[in-house]
């Protein structure tokens, strides 16, 4: 037999019933999910009803994103401001550094013009050093030099005449054509008398520990036209660089 029963409505409690939650539903009203998932028909449940219209719900929406977007607007422009203070600090900086510099520049400038003439004077002496250097780098203490071969020649030899010839500082010394003698930077010749023939193997062994000698040559021995006028030897002396003074050279550490 079937028996049609009146669906009752849901904003209606029924008489003699509690208007509570009923059996299948759970204790807030929520409807009861069946075995598979599916919702169970609650009867008498809370009635939720949204009458407002969609329009106001899509304000609503639009309002959030404006409100953030605001916000964003509102970080990039204190994360540039704050770009901006330490850019200007640091161009701040970099101003106050340039003017201590220039300032330290004209105040240096300022002292230098105080010691300009002694500037000057240093520039000259540097100029004059340099001079002398140059102009000594040939020079050749012949003094000493002339000195040196008196005292290596035996005894009872005496220097009568010397003749010299040099290297200048702007002339160099003229070499020999035979490519056998060796390379020299000046020439002493001179006449040697003595009283007795002289050995020539002797006046030339007796000069090779010269500073700068390279070799000697005897030109002629001659006998005086008197029997007390002795004997007398032409020599030819050639000297290397190791002659120079080098007085003037710059000194070396």
């Amino acid at each position: 037999m079937t028996e049609t029963i009146d669906a009752v409505p849901a904003t209606r409690p029924v008489r003699g019933r509690k208007t509570g939650p009923i059996a299948g539903g759970n204790a807030d009203g929520r409807p009861r999910r069946g075995p598979r998932g599916t919702q169970q028909l609650v009867i008498g449940g809370v009635p939720r009803v949204d009458l407002l219209p969609p329009e106001v719900h899509v304000h609503r929406r639009q309002r959030g994103n404006v409100r953030r977007a605001w916000a964003g607007v509102v970080l990039v422009a204190l994360v540039a401001g704050i770009g901006a203070g330490a850019a200007s600090l640091t161009r701040s900086a970099a101003a106050d550094d340039l003017a201590t510099a220039q300032a330290e520049t004209l105040s240096l400038q300022q002292q230098q013009q105080q010691f300009r003439d002694v500037r000057t004077t240093e520039s000259a002496s540097a100029l004059l050093r340099s001079a002398q250097t140059v102009g000594g780098a040939t020079e050749i203490d012949w003094s000493a030099t002339l000195a040196a071969i008196e005292d290596r020649l035996p005894a009872g030899v005496v220097i009568t005449a010397v003749t010299i010839d040099s290297a200048t500082a702007e002339d160099p010394y003229a070499q020999s054509d035979d490519p056998l003698q060796p390379q020299r930077v000046a020439t002493v010749t001179l006449d040697a008398t003595s009283a007795t023939l002289p050995s020539v193997p002797a006046l030339i062994s007796a000069l090779r520990d010269l500073r700068g000698f390279t070799d000697a040559t005897a030109n002629s021995v001659t006998k005086g036209n008197t029997a007390g006028d002795g004997y007398t030897a032409n020599m030819t002396i050639h000297l290397d660089e190791k002659a120079y003074d080098d007085r003037y050279a710059e000194k070396k550490d």
